[in-house]
C-alpha cells in the first residue's frame, strides 16, 4: 500500500503570518490611541464649555457643546427609549420633538431617564407646556447598541411610541418629518425633565491607551520571537 508523504510547509510561511499579525497588532494599537485622543478631546470640550450658545438650524456644533434652542414642543408625538441602563437599573429615556420652525427638521430633546417599574409605563407624566419656549442643554446623540434585532420602533403603536435603540431614520419615519443630526441633552436645571446626568463615556482615554500598550507589547513580543526563530534557522543550516 503506497502512502503519500505530506509536503512540509514552506519555511517562509510562518514569517509571513507572523509579520501579518505584527501589522495587525500595530494597527489595533494605533486605533486605540486615536480613540483615546478623541475621548480626551471630548472630555476637554465638556469641561471648557461654560455658557450656552443660541442654536440655529444648520450651524456647526461640537460634541457636548452647550446650546439654547427655541421652539414649540410636539407633546403628542414623543418617543420612549427602552432598555436604558443607569447605575445597573433599567429604565427609559424620553425624547420630545421640538418644532424649531416650518420646513425645518425637528430637534429631539432628551428630557432624561425614568426608572422602569413592574407595571405598564405611565405616560401621564410626559405632559409638556404649550407655546414657544427656550430649552438649554448639551449637544449629544442617540444611544447606540452593539447589536439589535427586529424593528427599532414597532409599527402600529400609539403615541408615545416605545423604541429600542432607534436611528435618526427610524425616528424620522415614525414622526413623518426629518430630525436634526444631533440630540439636545436637556440641562439639569431645566424644567419638565427627568433624571439627567450627562457626562462623556465612562470608558475614558486611559483605558484606550492601556489597550494600545497591550497591542504594541504583543507585537513587540511576536517580532522578537520571529527574529529569534529566523536567526536560529540560519545558524542551524
Amino acid at each position: 500500500m503506497n502512502s503519500k508523504s505530506k509536503k512540509p510547509l514552506p519555511t517562509w510561511l510562518p514569517l509571513v503570518v507572523g509579520f501579518f499579525l505584527v501589522a495587525q497588532f500595530a494597527a489595533l494599537g494605533s486605533w486605540q490611541i486615536s480613540r483615546g485622543l478623541e475621548k480626551r478631546a471630548t472630555q476637554y470640550a465638556y469641561q471648557d464649555e461654560t455658557s450656552f450658545s443660541a442654536w440655529q438650524d444648520g450651524m456647526t456644533i461640537r460634541s457636548f457643546q452647550r446650546l439654547k434652542a427655541t421652539g414649540v414642543y410636539d407633546g403628542a408625538h414623543q418617543i420612549v427609549l427602552d432598555n436604558i441602563i443607569i447605575n445597573s437599573r433599567y429604565g427609559h429615556y424620553v425624547l420630545s420633538p421640538l418644532d424649531v420652525g416650518p420646513e425645518r427638521p425637528l430637534l429631539l430633546i432628551n428630557r432624561g431617564w425614568i426608572e422602569k417599574t413592574s407595571g405598564a409605563f405611565d405616560a401621564s407624566g410626559l405632559a409638556l407646556p404649550d407655546g414657544e419656549l427656550a430649552v438649554r442643554g448639551r449637544a449629544g446623540s442617540l444611544p447606540k447598541a452593539g447589536y439589535k434585532m427586529g424593528d427599532a420602533i414597532a409599527r402600529g403603536q400609539q403615541w408615545p411610541k416605545h423604541a429600542v435603540y432607534p436611528s435618526e431614520e427610524d425616528i424620522s419615519t415614525a414622526l413623518g418629518r426629518k430630525v436634526q443630526p444631533f440630540v439636545l441633552l436637556m440641562d439639569h436645571e431645566e424644567q419638565h425633565g427627568f433624571l439627567r446626568h450627562w457626562v462623556p463615556s465612562e470608558f475614558g482615554p486611559g483605558k484606550h491607551f492601556g489597550y494600545a500598550l497591550q497591542w504594541f507589547a504583543m507585537g513587540a513580543v511576536l517580532s522578537a520571537l520571529l527574529a529569534w526563530n529566523y536567526r536560529k534557522k540560519r545558524f542551524d543550516t
